[in-house]
């Protein structure tokens, strides 16, 4: 099994493509956090907002934490973010106070806000991510880039997993195969294992999208295809598939993907039968879903995203390409589709 992108086919035509290179500075990359709710002002947990270059969410939030002597095991924040970047998140400390974190001058890391809240801040607790992302050598002509997201606008991206969630080289997707389908060693740390089995399980939902792209179902509805209500995140199977397709146009639904677990939704029909040989094409079977259960009991994934408010501006010689993605999003699907190449994921 193969969950390089190199391997899996676009949405857009290969023919349109923007020329360029990109990450010549962390600057070329931002990206900011929209978040979910913002802090109300009384609690005893510190919301800080902050931007952070050339760093990982988890270094940034442990520097904080040590400079407000509050614990960073019981810090919080919603995301990761990518450390080749300028980024800006939030981050909650129990205890701790704000005008001193409004104070702090850390390397790397310029506190923005500050303010109190009543609980902690959870992973996923974000409505999703602002990217503005500069094409150097791009050259003057923006119609290319403009003409794609405005493709993607409509049909939305494909909601692979990222290069990133597979380690390097794919070696957490090997060392998932020697453990789960060779009935090799498990790694000893449940984190790991459990790190693992997400990554085979990414692997599989690429595969059954690129077979989908592949057979011209991208846009299309299938009899027993379970189909997640876009404003509210609820799903149904699909009978009437007309009026489906339809409302997938409008952007009211999308079809979901397998991640393959004990507990997975299967779907039912044809679209069942398609998330069966994908399975089955790896020689894998329930009862090994069922094994390992508790590190991953199954779930479906959005079949595309839409990128949102999205903008070309021309540069000296660059294209600065700026979108929103709900979260779980890999904004690197969406410059895969416009440079036609393969990009390493950032840490969103």
């Amino acid at each position: 099994m193969h969950s390089s992108l190199r391997e899996l086919p676009y949405a857009t035509a290969k023919s349109l493509r923007t020329l360029g290179k990109l990450r010549a500075e962390p600057e070329d990359f931002r990206v900011d956090e929209v978040p979910a709710y913002l802090p109300g002002g009384q609690g005893e947990h510190l919301f800080v907002h902050f931007e952070k270059r050339a760093l990982t969410t988890r270094d940034a939030v442990e520097r904080l934490a040590s400079a407000l002597g509050a614990s960073p095991r019981d810090a919080g924040f919603a995301g990761l973010k990518d450390k080749h970047a300028v980024t800006t998140q939030w981050a909650s400390f129990a205890g701790a106070d704000a005008q001193a974190a409004l104070g702090l001058v850390l390397p790397g890391i310029r506190v923005l806000a500050a303010a109190r809240h009543g609980n902690k801040l959870r992973t996923g607790h974000l409505r999703g991510n602002r990217f503005a992302i500069r094409i150097r050598g791009a050259g003057q002509d923006p119609s290319v880039a403009r003409t794609i997201l405005g493709e993607l606008a409509r049909i939305g991206a494909p909601n692979y997993y990222g290069e990133q969630r597979f380690g390097i080289a794919e070696r957490n997707l090997s060392r998932a195969r020697a453990w789960v389908l060779e009935g090799g060693r498990p790694p000893r740390d449940r984190f790991e294992r459990k790190l693992l089995f997400s990554a085979l399980q990414s692997a599989l939902f690429n595969r059954w999208l690129g077979q989908r792209i592949d057979d011209g179902l991208y846009e299309r509805v299938l009899v027993g295809d379970w189909l997640r209500k876009e404003d509210s995140g609820g799903m149904f199977l699909a009978t009437e598939v007309p009026d489906a397709e339809r409302r997938m146009r409008d952007w009211e639904i999308s079809p979901t993907g397998p991640m393959f677990g004990a507990k997975l939704r299967w779907a039912e029909g044809d679209a069942g039968e398609r998330d069966r040989a994908v399975l089955a094409a790896e020689g894998i079977d329930f009862e090994t879903l069922a094994a390992n259960a508790k590190y991953g009991e199954g779930t479906r994934r959005a079949a595309r995203v839409r990128p949102g408010d999205f903008h070309v501006e021309v540069e000296p010689d660059a294209l600065l390409v700026s979108f929103e993605l709900p979260s779980g999003a890999y904004a690197t699907m969406v410059l895969r589709e416009l440079l036609k190449q393969e990009l390493d994921s950032p840490e969103t």
